[in-house]
């Protein structure tokens, strides 16, 4: 069925839901996993004046990313799933359209990915990775909402 799971993370609860929720589907199958991470180095732009300060954000947020993607990757690995990461950096207008494109580059059968769940207003004003994904994905998407 599914042998190649892709997971983006982001370090929200939400995002570790879908870590799980993977884990557990990819234990079952005997799949692998590749976690995907976007460092978006058009957020350090936002407030930034000279040249040595957005180096600085860069570099911590690629930083965290990296973290990130090792503290996760160490989660998977104890639970003999295999398990791959990657971290991409780049100025991100749509994640979505880059989770997409990993899925393309990986030869990923499945896309599991925590959502907020937002509606209305709030959904508009926010707008939704997970929707752009959903609408626009050429593999099945399982969506993993927030608690509460």
């Amino acid at each position: 069925m599914y042998q190649r799971i892709l997971v983006p993370i982001d370090g929200s609860e939400t995002a570790q839901r879908g870590l799980e929720e993977a884990i557990a589907l990819a234990s079952r199958l005997g799949a692998k996993i590749r976690l995907f991470h976007v460092v978006d180095s058009l957020a350090v732009y936002v407030g930034m004046a000279d040249q040595a300060a957005l180096d600085e954000g860069r570099l911590e947020l690629r930083a965290d990313g990296l973290k990130l993607l090792q503290e996760a990757r160490q989660r998977v690995a104890e639970t003999g799933v295999q398990v791959d990461a990657r971290l991409l950096e780049c100025a991100a207008p749509s994640i979505g359209e880059l989770i997409l494109d990993e899925v393309r580059l990986w030869s990923a059968d499945l896309i599991v990915m925590g959502t907020h769940g937002h509606k209305g207003m709030r959904h508009l004003v926010l707008g939704s990775d997970a929707e752009y994904v959903v609408r626009r994905s050429p593999v099945p998407v399982l969506l993993v909402r927030a608690t509460g």
